[in-house]
C-alpha cells in the first residue's frame, strides 16, 4: 500500500458526497467478503493437507475432552 493511512481515508471519505459514501462502502463490503472467502479457502487447503499427512487427530468429543485434561 503506498502513503495512504487510514485517518486520510476516514477524512476524504466524510467529504463525499452521500451517493458515492453508499458506493464506497458497498465495494469495501463486496472486497471484505472476498477477502474473507480467500481466508476460508486458504484454511480449508491447510486442513486438507493435513488430514492428508495424518497430523489430524480423529475422535469423540469424549476423546477430545481427555486430550485437553492432559494438556
Amino acid at each position: 500500500m503506498s502513503n495512504i493511512t487510514i485517518d486520510k481515508v476516514i477524512k476524504d471519505f466524510s467529504l463525499l458526497p452521500l451517493e458515492d459514501k453508499e458506493y464506497a462502502v458497498d465495494i469495501i463490503e463486496k472486497q471484505l467478503m472476498e477477502a474473507k472467502r480467500e481466508a476460508i479457502a486458504k484454511n480449508a487447503k491447510r486442513a486438507m493437507a493435513n488430514l492428508k499427512k495424518g497430523a489430524v487427530k480423529k475422535g469423540t468429543i469424549k476423546d477430545l475432552y481427555k486430550d485437553l485434561e492432559i494438556d
